[in-house]
């Protein structure tokens, strides 16, 4: 975690709303966690991992925020899936405001050379989870009359790039489903957008911080993303602010894709 999270100014913008973030036991996700919580919202915190996400949890609560820990491995099944749900929305008392499907596995290589393994979980996890989840909160919220759904996309969705075909396939898969679920759901009360991030620089990639650089060197913003921007985009997303804001995919990318400097 960087130092940052740990010093967010602090507002009332999500107070009194809830928030499951998926895959937020670390980078953009734990970094969503902690601004959605910054900004009042009891935010549940998820992993695979127990003890990651119970320290994520933990700053979170360290710093006057609320959090609850609800793991599981989403992508087991349908059922495991929405017994997340089930568990999630228990956790925050009955009631989820925000949905932020952030959680994401990026296996790349040659397409030849992708394992039937790999395969099966990248649609697993980048497509059917968010699908299982959708499907399963959204009722509540058009009962309610309210609530939002924020999809966490890629720049990689919007290029094509040798030996990284399935990954950014299942990105534009839920950027379609972004624009989907906003016909099917806000005429009923429920907002849905994603955000796309550009190349980001998490904990989990530092090791490939030098191709990062090189590739965001010819970007407009010149240098990798950051958790935190990302994150910011989502609170606005996820906030009255954006109220008139339907089917839209927010690229928060430091102009990768729409612009060149070199």
């Amino acid at each position: 975690m960087t130092s940052n999270l740990l010093s967010l100014p602090r507002d009332q913008r999500l107070a009194g709303r809830t928030a499951i973030v998926t895959g937020s036991s670390s980078g953009i996700g734990e970094a969503i966690a902690h601004v959605l919580a910054a900004s009042g919202a009891h935010v549940v915190v998820h992993g695979r991992d127990v003890g990651r996400a119970e320290a994520v949890a933990a700053a979170i609560t360290g710093g006057g925020g609320a959090a609850s820990v609800v793991t599981g491995d989403l992508a087991a099944s349908p059922a495991a899936a929405r017994e997340f749900a089930g568990r999630a929305a228990e956790a925050l008392g009955g009631r989820v405001d925000v949905l932020v499907n952030n959680a994401g596995i990026f296996p790349i290589g040659p397409t030849p050379d992708l394992s039937d393994d790999d395969v099966a979980a990248l649609l697993a996890t980048n497509v059917r989870v968010p699908h299982d989840l959708v499907g399963a909160l959204a009722p509540a919220m058009v009962e309610r009359g309210s609530g939002v759904v924020v999809n966490i996309t890629s720049w990689m969705a919007h290029v094509g790039t040798p030996n990284v075909g399935l990954y950014p396939a299942t990105k534009a898969a839920l950027e379609h489903l972004t624009r989907a679920w906003a016909a099917e759901f806000g005429p009923r009360g429920v907002r849905v957008n994603a955000v796309a991030p550009g190349a980001t620089l998490t904990p989990g990639n530092e090791s490939a911080s030098d191709i990062l650089r090189a590739m965001t060197a010819v970007a407009p913003a010149g240098e990798p993303g950051r958790p935190i921007d990302i994150a910011h985009a989502v609170r606005f997303l996820a906030s009255d602010e954006a109220a008139y804001i339907h089917g839209q995919v927010l690229s928060v990318d430091g102009g990768i894709v729409a612009a060149r400097i070199g």
